[in-house]
């Protein structure tokens, strides 16, 4: 969301697209050894990547280790809920340590939003 004075107004559909696409191959040293990376550029539109964007964004410790990462490179396996329901293939996701998390892609903007809140959380958490 944006806001315009006092008013919060939604983000357009396409909004950070450019902005997402601009940022391909970028690299940003952070304090305390801590990098992110970002990877992002159109694709065509197929089954696992209905957006056309194919996408890493991550964040790195001074170890180089990943902390979180968000993309859409492989597939997960949706953890399963019941044993007859449909099964929908999952790619956008998000990793933390070792875990991996089904991510919903709604936006570009939404993608940048997420992927920098979890950043700073994680930053400050660490007394970053």
């Amino acid at each position: 969301m944006f806001i315009n004075g006092e008013n919060m107004i939604e983000a357009p559909k396409g909004a950070g697209l450019e902005t997402l696409l601009e940022l391909d191959g970028e690299v940003f040293p952070m304090d305390n050894g801590f990098w992110v990376k970002f990877i992002a550029h159109k694709t065509p539109v197929n089954k696992h990547i209905p957006h056309g964007i194919k996408y890493s964004l991550t964040l790195h410790d001074r170890y180089n280790q990943r902390v979180i990462g968000y993309h859409n490179a492989h597939g997960i396996k949706p953890p399963q809920k019941k044993k007859f329901s449909g099964r929908r293939d999952v790619w956008d996701h998000k990793h933390r340590k070792s875990s991996v998390y089904s991510y919903e892609f709604e936006s570009a903007y939404q993608l940048l939003e997420d992927f920098w809140n979890d950043v700073n959380a994680i930053l400050e958490s660490r007394g970053v």
